[in-house]
This record gives C-alpha cells, sequence and structure tokens, in this order.
C-alpha cells in the first residue's frame, strides 16, 4: 500500500471497561504516526451504536477518568464488506463510504475483547490489531484460560467455576476447603478487575459470589496467592517475543479497579523488576509458551504471581491490554527499547502481515 493507511480506531463498547478504552484511545491517538494513518474514529456507544467522531472532539471530561464519556453522538456508522474492501457506511446520511484499511480496536472487555468484535472483523475481510476469534475468546474466559495452562503444564493456583444456575447452593466451607483463605472471586469474562472480591469470611463470601454474578453468569474462586506480581508484554504472530519484566505493588488491597484506574497512588509499578537472571528468563519463556498455548497474535501483556521468588505462577493473559500512558503493556515495550508510536506501528504491520497470510488460504473449491 502507498501513502497513508486509512485507519479505524475502534472505542468505547458496552463492557464495565467501556471508561479505560477511551483512557486506552486517548494516548493511542497520541502516539499513532500521523504521516503514516488517516485515523477515523468510531466510538461505540454503551447501546452498542458506533458513531463517527472528529478524533480531536470525541470525548467529554477527557481528563476524569470517573467522569470521562464519548462526547455527544455524532453520525451513525457501520462498516461493511464490499468489492473493493471493507468501508466504514453512513447509516444517517448520504455521506461518501470510506474504505477501511486497518482496524485498531481499543475496546476491551466483552463485545470488544472476547472474539465478538474479532468476528465481525474477520467477516468483514479486514485486517485489525491483536489476537484473532480464537485467540479472543480463550484469553477473556479465565476458566479456559486455566485450564488449557494447566493441560500444558504451565503452573497455575487453585481454583473453581460455579454457574449462574448453581449460585444458591455455593457451598463456603467446601470451597475454604479447595482453595484456602483468603480467596478472590471474579467473574470469569471480565477484566480490568470488574467485579472482583478479596474473601475472607462467610460474609464476604456471599457478598462477592452476588457480586461476581452481576457481571457474568459463571464465577471462578482462586487461591490467594501470596506474592510479587509480575507482568510481560508479548508482541507477534508466529514468533512472539518478550519484554523486560515489571512488577506492581499495590497501595490498596489488592490490583483493583480503582487502583488501577481512578487513583493516581494505587499502585507503584517497577520497571525492571528486580529479579534473578534465572527467574526473570524463566519468566519470560513461560510467557511466551502461554500466549502460544492460548492461540495469540499481534499482543497480550501475561500476568504472573511470584511466591518465595522461587514459585512461578501465571495468572491471567490480557488479549487487548490498557493502552494508557501508565499501563504496563507500553510502558513494558519501552523499557524494553521500543518507543510507544514504534510498538502501534508494529502492532499495524502484524495485522496486516496475518491478513495477507489468510487471504492465501482457500476457503472452497
Amino acid at each position: 500500500m502507498s501513502g497513508k493507511l486509512n485507519l479505524v480506531l475502534l472505542c468505547g463498547g458496552k463492557s464495565p471497561e467501556h471508561e479505560v478504552s477511551l483512557q486506552s484511545t486517548l494516548s493511542v491517538l497520541k502516539f499513532l504516526d500521523k504521516s503514516k494513518y488517516r485515523i477515523y474514529l468510531v466510538g461505540i456507544g454503551k447501546d452498542g451504536v458506533w458513531h463517527l467522531y472528529d478524533p480531536d472532539n470525541f470525548l467529554s471530561n477527557a481528563h476524569d477518568p470517573a467522569k470521562i464519556k464519548l462526547a455527544s453522538k455524532k453520525q451513525r456508522v457501520t462498516i461493511v464488506p464490499s468489492p473493493k474492501g471493507a468501508q466504514i457506511v453512513s447509516l444517517d446520511s448520504k455521506m461518501k463510504n470510506i474504505s477501511v484499511d486497518v482496524v485498531f480496536p481499543a475496546v476491551h472487555g466483552s463485545y470488544g475483547e472476547d472474539g465478538s468484535l474479532q468476528g465481525m472483523l474477520e467477516m468483514v475481510d479486514v485486517p485489525f490489531v491483536g489476537a484473532g476469534v480464537l485467540g479472543s475468546a480463550i484469553g477473556m474466559d479465565k476458566d479456559v484460560t486455566k485450564r488449557l495452562l494447566r493441560d500444558s503444564k504451565i503452573p497455575v493456583g487453585k481454583f473453581l467455576v460455579f454457574h449462574e444456575n448453581e449460585k444458591d447452593n455455593i457451598d463456603f466451607e467446601r470451597v475454604k476447603e479447595e482453595v484456602g483463605i483468603p480467596m478472590f472471586c471474579k467473574p470469569a469474562c471480565m477484566g480490568s478487575s470488574v467485579g472482583v472480591s478479596k474473601i475472607k469470611d462467610k460474609s464476604d463470601f456471599d457478598r462477592g459470589v452476588s457480586n461476581a454474578f452481576k457481571y457474568d453468569n459463571k464465577i471462578i474462586i482462586e487461591e490467594f496467592i501470596d506474592g510479587r506480581e509480575i507482568e510481560c508484554s508479548v508482541l507477534g504472530n508466529e514468533e512472539p517475543v518478550a519484554s523486560i519484566l515489571g512488577e506492581i505493588v499495590p497501595s490498596h488491597e489488592f490490583y483493583s479497579y480503582e487502583a488501577k484506574y481512578l487513583d493516581k497512588m494505587g499502585a507503584t509499578l517497577r520497571i525492571p523488576a528486580e529479579l534473578k537472571k534465572e527467574t526473570e528468563d524463566g519468566i519470560r519463556k513461560i510467557a511466551i509458551k502461554a500466549y502460544k498455548v492460548l492461540c495469540c497474535e499481534g499482543m497480550a501483556r501475561v500476568d504472573f504471581f511470584l511466591r518465595k521468588d522461587a514459585e512461578i505462577f501465571v495468572n491471567e493473559i490480557n488479549t487487548i491490554p490498557g493502552f494508557t500512558e501508565i499501563s504496563m503493556y507500553p510502558k513494558l515495550w519501552e523499557a524494553s527499547g521500543i518507543s510507544f508510536t514504534a510498538l502501534l506501528d508494529k502492532l499495524i504491520n502484524l495485522a496486516i502481515e496475518r491478513h495477507k497470510r489468510k487471504k492465501k488460504l482457500r476457503f472452497y473449491e
């Protein structure tokens, strides 16, 4: 392709991580190389409707994480396939269709990170940044993630899974015997610590289970691992590479949504993490293995617990990690020698390369 690429930056979405997505989008916009990309910003409202915005004026309360929101709604649009390639089409006017070369989904959580959006983009036949349908769906589901990791001999903490129809019959004493106290209760398919509770007794348990089921029909209860929280950024398609490591030291009781996004003093990020070389090498090796086992492409952040500076456990994987200026994913790559702008270029190129590779496949005789 010659000249600028038409890049659609998707943000917002229907999930409780809507506001996090808007914060990520601000940073992505700031660091995208405007000499390479013609940027079209599409905001997805909490009602799921897509609107085309001016990238310079798409937010209200942009600098207040607690109040940030999409500006007044603009043109309703969608992305559709055509013989000439994917196009943005207006639903409100006779605006000229806009061709799309690549999509950057900065949409976190349900309907953005779980494979549903990726499936739509596959159907439209357009390159998009990040994991495909399968990797996205796996990475979003903590239950499936942990079972695949466990079956691949990658260490994970003890966990139990319950479905909504079991809600009234979850026995606290049995769970305590299985995973110990304290424990964590989470929605199985949610990110950014939304709906997460640390449980120390029966009353905590009842509240935590009820809260987690507000966000998902399946919840996961995990053992508390008393260890350091280490994170690793991974980049690539068939031959992924791992960044240097960072450590999160929360000032809250755990690394909650508030600590991540609302409280500027919610945590200290140590980059690089102070680790023995053999421990660092081991974590980076496991990060790449987990990335491959979970069918990831493009990017992911792999989160670990390190107990007694010896035992390594994978906690979870994020296939569309946070992209704010203080988020671990870009900061770890910056510390590894790849600037935010160069990182975005690499992710976009990986998306285009994957799409070209897939176009060579035959889908019918």
